[in-house]
C-alpha cells in the first residue's frame, strides 16, 4: 500500500489507533525538517530559509533513519497480491513509509533544486534543462519582481 493510500485509510478508521494525532504531529515535523536539512545541503540552498543546516546534516540523517525503521513490515499474500504487513499503529506505518520514501528520494541521482523566486520556499525536482522555478506562479513572481525593480 502506498503512503497516500495508507494515510486516508488511517484517517478514515482510527478506531483503535490513537484517539488524537497531537502525538503524531511532532514526529511529523520532525520528519519534515530532516528533509528540508537534507534538501538544503543537497542544493547548497542560499535562501535565508535554509541558513544554519550545514550543521544540522548529521542529525537529519539520524532522524531519517530512526523514522524509516519505525515500522519493519513483511510481506504476505492477500488474494493473489502483496500486502505488506506490520505489527505497529497505522500511524507509524505512514510515518515509516514516508521515511523510507525521503530516503530512497535523497540516495537517488535526481537534480533537486531550491526554488529561488522571492517568498517561496519550495524544491522541486528539475525536470527540464530550462526549469529554474517549482511552479509558474513562482516564475511569474521572479518575472514581476525583476520587471518592477528596473522600472523603479
Amino acid at each position: 500500500m502506498d503512503t497516500v493510500a495508507l494515510l486516508n485509510t488511517v484517517r478514515a478508521d482510527r478506531s483503535g489507533v490513537h484517539d488524537d494525532l497531537a502525538d503524531v504531529a511532532p514526529r511529523w515535523r520532525a520528519l519534515r525538517d530532516a528533509a528540508r536539512v537534507l534538501a538544503a545541503e543537497r542544493t547548497d540552498d542560499p535562501r535565508p530559509v535554509a541558513e544554519g543546516h550545514e550543521g544540522r546534516v548529521a542529525q537529519a540523517v539520524a532522524t531519517l533513519n530512526a523514522t524509516a525503521a519505525l515500522a519493519p513490515g513483511w510481506p504476505t499474500l492477500v488474494d493473489g497480491r502483496v500486502v505488506w504487513a506490520s505489527a505497529v499503529a497505522a500511524e507509524d506505518r505512514a510515518l515509516a513509509d514516508a521515511a523510507a520514501e525521503a530516503v530512497r528520494f535523497f540516495a537517488s541521482e535526481v537534480e533537486l533544486r531550491a526554488c529561488l523566486a522571492p517568498g517561496c520556499v519550495l524544491y522541486f525536482v528539475k525536470e527540464h534543462h530550462r526549469q529554474a522555478w517549482c511552479s509558474v506562479g513562482c516564475g511569474n513572481r521572479e518575472r514581476a519582481a525583476r520587471h518592477y525593480a528596473r522600472h523603479r
